[in-house]
């Protein structure tokens, strides 16, 4: 198997074929997509759209996210190659993320779920408080 070495990481160059099929319980696109529309990714790459970010400015801009998750959602997000961690030197240590060129391709998808999220959620919650009041 051809490898490549890229800053002392080593990447496949003949990555496997696949007919992905998100549908199929087979397929590794499922992974992908799981790790996508997680409950923080698509906040996560919302923020960093603005441009690179410290781990505090991050945390402070998602909300809600605690620092164990927010590390755990960086570093599967760095795994899948959607960002990119910098240490600079310095007392503290500064760590930024930012989004690589495959991450910024996850933005417009994510405005465009924003949007429709933004433009329907009065009327899913009325749908929800109606259906709710009916007890089923």
């Amino acid at each position: 198997m051809p490898v490549a070495s890229r800053s002392g990481v080593s990447v496949r160059t003949d990555a496997a074929v696949f007919d992905f099929d998100i549908l199929s319980p087979a397929c590794p696109s499922r992974t992908v997509l799981r790790h996508v529309v997680d409950r923080w990714t698509p906040l996560v790459v919302t923020v960093l759209a603005d441009g690179p970010s410290r781990f505090g400015q991050l945390r402070a801009r998602v909300g809600g996210v605690t620092p164990k998750v927010l590390t755990q959602t960086l570093r599967s997000m760095e795994r899948d190659g959607l960002v990119t961690r910098t240490q600079l030197p310095g007392v503290p240590p500064r760590v930024d993320y930012e989004l690589t060129d495959l991450g910024r391709s996850l933005q417009a998808p994510i405005d465009a779920l924003r949007t429709w999220i933004e433009a329907n959620s009065a009327r899913i919650l009325a749908h929800r408080e109606s259906y709710d009041a009916v007890g089923s």
